[in-house]
């Protein structure tokens, strides 16, 4: 089955700074696995790789530490702002967060029977404005490019059990 990925745009600023980003996936599951998955934040490291940890609050908020450029990390908390069941899932930071940041995760039955369309829809404000968008991607930590993989890897994880990696396994002889 081919692999349906596209973006609209993959990065777009406003006059304030704000980057927004939007990127879709079709993954061959059906939607209410896929949003149950989601909804729980503690599978989300097992597929953003930049996560360093995720402490659960309580039922809308989270708090978030993600590994940024530079060997650094930023935190923030997280709360949920709109839950739709087997539907939508959105998000913003609260006051204090070293980067503004929020979204929405949206699950939509893909034509034809296909499994699940994801849409993802991320906006942030990063810290030192240009210069900051220009080392995070530098270092490949953007949130365009990371939507992008992150969202490859969640269908990996989702269809196959795992994620696929350049890295041999444990196991596998080394010469």
């Amino acid at each position: 089955m081919a692999t349906a990925e596209h973006s609209t745009p993959a990065s777009d600023s406003d006059s304030e700074g704000t980057t927004t980003t939007t990127r879709a996936i079709t993954v061959n599951r059906p939607l209410e696995e896929l949003y149950a998955f989601w909804r729980d934040v503690g599978n989300l490291p097992k597929f953003m790789e930049n996560i360093q940890s995720i402490e659960v609050l309580d039922e809308r908020r989270s708090r978030w530490t993600v590994a940024a450029p530079g060997g650094t990390e930023v935190t923030w908390t997280s709360v949920i702002v709109e839950d739709e069941p087997d539907r939508l899932i959105a998000w913003r930071s609260e006051e204090g967060a070293d980067i503004d940041n929020a979204g929405r995760i949206e699950f939509l039955a893909a034509p034809g029977g296909r499994g699940t369309q994801i849409r993802a829809e991320i906006s942030y404000d990063p810290p030192s404005g240009a210069i900051g968008k220009l080392v995070a991607k530098l270092f490949q930590r953007e949130p365009a490019i990371q939507t992008r993989r992150e969202l490859r890897r969640f269908k990996q994880l989702m269809e196959t059990g795992e994620i696929s990696t350049a890295e041999p396994p444990d196991a596998a002889p080394r010469d």
